[in-house]
């Protein structure tokens, strides 16, 4: 049920996709990442797999904002955890400023957001649930990133982050 509700996400999405891309905006971003949010993979002591998709449209010349969605989940001794940080990126370009090639897009950007935590004990443990304490739900990251442009509507992106970095396709 769950696929099939994201399935039909992802294809509303694209139906309501505008064709003309404007400067930077309007772009569906789906990427793959490690890392993690709020302290979580340092607690698991290993970078974790991310799944995001965000969809980014324009501000103002050279500025962005895409509202995102992430997906992880990880499992310890006597328990799995699934984060979904929520949130929204605001990416400056710096595109005009170092003269870049129409077929490359610079940025730094910054994102502000919480992270949904649903934790499931397994059923046969009977030790203290409540030893481990969560770390801030809310975070901030910073990021910069660079977009390689396939085709007009096409392209490739690298976004390294202080949470999640993610490698991924940009569709204009």
């Amino acid at each position: 049920m769950k696929k099939l509700i994201f399935i039909s996400f992802f294809c509303l999405l694209l139906l309501g996709f505008n064709s003309v891309a404007q400067n930077y905006g309007q772009t569906l971003n789906l990427g793959l990442g490690i890392g993690g949010y709020s302290g979580y993979y340092h607690y698991t002591n290993r970078s974790l797999t991310v799944f995001h998709i965000d969809y980014e449209f324009d501000v103002a010349k050279n500025f962005t904002l895409a509202p995102f969605a992430n997906f992880y989940s990880y499992r310890g001794d006597h328990y799995r955890e699934t984060v979904v940080p929520l949130g929204v990126k605001g990416s400056l370009y710096l595109d005009d400023l170092l003269r870049a090639n129409a077929n490359w897009d610079f940025y730094l950007a910054g994102s502000l957001g919480f992270a949904v935590v649903n934790s499931t004990w397994d059923s046969d443990y009977d030790g203290d649930r409540d030893y481990y304490h969560y770390p801030n739900r809310l975070f901030l990251d910073l990021h910069v990133g660079t977009e390689y442009h396939l085709s007009k509507r096409v392209g490739l992106f690298l976004d390294l982050s202080t949470g999640v970095s993610t490698i991924g396709l940009a569709i204009h």
